[in-house]
């Protein structure tokens, strides 16, 4: 009876932290909402001015792209993702018709992001997956936020080779905020899926050099369970 309680109890154990790495991107996103912002505007705005520009006839329409996007920033922020995505009030166009109208500009560009991660935000996770597919990152940080959030979608719609090998991917540049979160999202649904000495390496991974992530501070308790899973 007490092993039949220790196999039920780690059962559980499991079953949690899928969740707990099938989590949408909305925690992530009010938790590190400044950093990630400041990165996706990055994409677009220039330091110290408006926009660069290669072709001065793009520059009224970047313009006004632009100053569309805001409203619905402001939506997306307070998890408003229905008025962000279609009407943000104000007279401002939601994501939708920024992607659709702004076609071709940075902004608009920018737009097809945030619509992804409403609508994985809302559980319309097809709607998600088809405007992220179409967002086009730039920078150093732009495809590992591309990558994270597909692997947030693959694994809720239950697709978790996919989930698996974009959280990887997501975790593939050096950062000290992105890659420890995605490698332990892809570390758990490893473990999910039995590959258990494969989520062990990357708990150590994470223990190792970045002892000073969020992700570090509870990470000795995934060590544990993995060794004694693979003993």
């Amino acid at each position: 009876m007490a092993i039949k309680r220790r196999l039920e109890k780690k059962s559980e154990e499991a079953l949690l932290d899928l969740s707990e790495a099938k989590l949408k991107a909305t925690s992530f996103f009010e938790e590190n909402q400044k950093i990630i912002l400041g990165v996706l505007i990055g994409l677009v705005v220039v330091v110290g001015g408006w926009f660069a520009y290669g072709n001065l006839v793009k520059e009224p329409k970047e313009q006004k792209a632009m100053s569309q996007l805001w409203k619905a920033q402001m939506q997306f922020e307070q998890d408003s993702f229905v008025m962000a995505l279609e009407n943000p009030g104000g007279g401002y166009l939601g994501f939708l018709q920024i992607a659709k109208d702004y076609s071709g500009t940075k902004a608009g560009n920018l737009a097809k992001f945030y619509a992804g991660v409403s609508y994985l935000n809302l559980g319309n996770f097809d709607e998600a997956l088809k405007f992220i597919n179409d967002f086009h990152p730039a920078g150093a940080l732009g495809p590992n936020m591309k990558y994270g959030v597909l692997g947030d979608v693959y694994s809720e719609l239950n697709q978790m080779d996919k989930a698996i090998e974009n959280y990887h991917k997501a975790a593939a540049t050096e950062n000290d905020l992105l890659t420890p979160y995605y490698l332990k999202k892809e570390a758990l649904l490893l473990e999910s899926q039995n590959q258990v000495a494969k989520a062990l390496e990357i708990y150590k991974k994470i223990k190792s050099k970045y002892p000073n992530s969020n992700e570090a501070l509870s990470i000795e308790k995934y060590i544990a369970r993995a060794e004694a899973t693979t003993k």
